[in-house]
């Protein structure tokens, strides 16, 4: 990576800095100090004799006056006559004098006229802002070119080239992403041995997109691949290309793919693609001319480019449903290489990873970490590992231990805890008996995970919160697990309607977020007898925003009909089951509740011992969020 230059260092001084490429300002300044004295004090002083306008009509009326020359009206200057010889004189006039010039005839004096010259000292004054302005110009043009003269180079391309200083990145620093490393294992070997593939008539992809979710590293394997390459990597973000004047990005774009065959063999990596490849003239309102420009300039240069070259192209996107069709295309970005989530093995690779860096008490069991965070991203780890450093830090231990990993993901995963927060008793019962509905329908339902933890501490938003413990990572689910994932979320306001005869607004996530799983059933996964395997209601996500905006309803009146109450048949007997459990369990409902008031926190251990169920096999699991008051 380039160093700036040390002013201080007399190996590698920089030009800004360097006295001798400024010899030219210092003489500059020495020769206009010099014309400012030489105009203010050597000026050429006609040697005149001022008079009184009185004095000056008592010669003319004597006769002793040969010449006179008018200025400006104002001022007169002339000669007089005396017996040592002419003397030079000026006078001013006061006032306006009509006998003057007749008076001047009679005496046959020599009138002249002309304008009054300007004195040394005001052409200076003048001068100076010029001078000055020049200067300021003239100093700001080195200092620009000692900068890299960005001034100048507003259409040039904002790549910055990293050249691994110190230690490199290879694939051994991404944990897991196995096949995303083969993918990308062949392009390194393009880069080290071209000639093993051009014999063979194989032409290596020109462009290698990298696809997956925010944070499961991405930009990690593009730098992983130049550090194994040990090829110069020149990155940058879509959004650098694109700026408010027309041209510019296509400018860049140019100026990029001219830097990369500069620098043949070597990697370009375009960070966050989608900010300048988003599918033409897809905007509300009318598309961006510049963004276009550029999309199309880039088109072009990827098409352009000969293999003989040796530049790869990587770019990475969590949005490639939005991307042009034309970059996706054999000979641009031809192969797409998926970057999922890690599952459990990745997840216990990537803590140790990040865990080597702190100093780590033996007893922390790193697989039990991996299970209880399931759809974790690699930087959620990475972030985990960080927050659980803090709280030992804070803590003034000597080691990071389990209960501060403990705390950290409870951090990230709930929110932040408001001890501190005053609840009314009443609330509080309120909030316990509905966790405690959540809670104890883990235990009756057979296709729900198991329950890990039951708080009715304050946590973010929510009153109280309710964790299950999926038992292995999850890629789809059933009908019987949806049904019950429902029946779990309507726990909490069946049990405020048993115990209370009323429900508070604490349920209204729950009831949400049922509502959507009963229609997403429905609507989207064929779940319903009566409607049968139909997708119904497409959604409307404009490209530019890449936000859903609403349903588009290609359906009829009847079957709309039909939707509603097929959502409501599901919801109904959901209602049905969850209140006829938690009535014939309503001592372990009430009991439940009074210790959570009491201890504010439980366990599934704890759970199981307070209400009799036997302890559960040890199965270390993933904790999910189970529901929330």
């Amino acid at each position: 990576m380039n160093r700036p230059n040390n002013p201080n260092d007399p190996k590698n001084p920089d030009p800004r800095f360097n006295l001798g490429n400024n010899r030219f300002a210092l003489i500059f300044l020495v020769v206009l100090m010099t014309m400012f004295i030489v105009f203010f004090f050597f000026s050429d002083k006609t040697a005149e004799n001022e008079i009184a306008y009185s004095e000056f009509l008592a010669h003319v009326d004597n006769g002793n006056v040969r010449d006179v020359k008018i200025v400006d009206k104002y001022e007169i200057q002339g000669r007089i006559s005396s017996r040592s010889g002419d003397i030079l004189f000026k006078t001013n006039i006061p006032y306006y004098d009509g006998e003057l010039i007749p008076k001047l005839r009679e005496k046959n004096v020599l009138i002249s006229g002309g304008v009054k010259a300007v004195s040394p000292m005001r052409i200076v004054i003048e001068l100076i802002p010029w001078f000055v302005g020049f200067f300021i110009i003239w100093f700001m043009f080195r200092q620009l070119q000692g900068g890299g003269n960005k001034a100048f180079s507003f259409g040039r391309s904002r790549a910055k080239r990293y050249t691994g200083d110190g230690k490199k990145t290879t694939f051994s620093d991404v944990a897991g992403q196995k096949e995303a490393k083969y993918e990308l294992e062949e392009v390194v070997e393009f880069l080290k041995n071209s000639e093993k593939f051009t014999k063979m008539g194989a032409k290596i992809p020109k462009g290698v997109l990298l696809v997956g979710m925010p944070g499961t590293g991405k930009t990690l394997l593009a730098k992983a691949c130049a550090g194994e390459a040990n090829v110069p990597f020149f990155h940058m973000s879509g959004s650098d290309f694109v700026e408010m004047f027309v041209g510019v990005g296509a400018s860049r774009v140019r100026d990029l793919f001219e830097q990369g065959r500069r620098n043949a063999p070597c990697i370009l990596f375009i960070d966050e693609l989608d900010a300048v490849g988003r599918t033409r003239g897809a905007g509300y309102g009318g598309g961006h001319d510049e963004r276009e420009q550029t999309l199309n300039q880039m088109l072009v240069e990827m098409d352009g480019f000969d293999t003989k070259d040796a530049v790869i192209i990587l770019a990475a996107t969590n949005r490639p449903d939005v991307l042009d069709p034309a970059l996706l295309r054999p000979g641009r970005f031809d192969r797409q290489v998926v970057v999922d989530m890690p599952d459990i093995q990745e997840r216990e690779a990537i803590l140790k990873i990040h865990c080597s860096r702190i100093p780590l008490n033996p007893a922390v069991d790193v697989t039990r970490l991996a299970r209880a965070t399931p759809g974790t991203s690699g930087a959620d780890l990475a972030n985990l590992v960080n927050e659980a450093a803090l709280f030992a830090a804070r803590k003034s231990k000597a080691s990071v231990d389990m209960e501060d990993f403990e705390e950290a993901r409870d951090k990230i995963l709930l929110g932040v805890a408001r001890k501190s927060r005053v609840i009314l008793p009443k609330e509080k019962k309120m909030t316990a008996i509905h966790e405690s509905g959540h809670s104890l329908l883990h235990y009756y339902l057979p296709n729900s995970d198991p329950l890990h933890k039951v708080t009715i501490i304050p946590h973010g938003r929510a009153l109280g919160l309710s964790m299950s413990l999926p038992e292995n990572d999850a890629y789809s689910r059933s009908k019987g697990w949806l049904e019950d994932y429902i029946r779990v979320l309507l726990g909490g306001y069946v049990a405020e309607k048993i115990v209370y005869n009323e429900t508070t607004t604490g349920t209204k996530n729950d009831i949400e977020r049922a509502t959507e799983t009963a229609r997403k059933m429905v609507c989207e996964w064929g779940m319903s007898s009566a409607i049968g395997p139909i997708a119904f209601g497409q959604e409307d996500e404009p490209i530019f925003l890449g936000k859903e905006i609403a349903r588009h309803r290609d359906y009829s009146e009847d079957t709309a009909q039909a939707i509603d109450a097929a959502v409501h048949k599901i919801i109904d007997t959901a209602l049905a089951d969850v209140e006829k459990l938690l009535t014939d369990h309503r001592d372990q409902l009430e009991r439940l509740a009074d210790t959570l008031v009491e201890r504010e926190t439980l366990d599934d251990d704890e759970i199981r011992a307070l209400l009799g169920f036997p302890p559960r096999q040890k199965n270390e699991a993933a904790p999910a969020e189970g529901g929330s008051a």
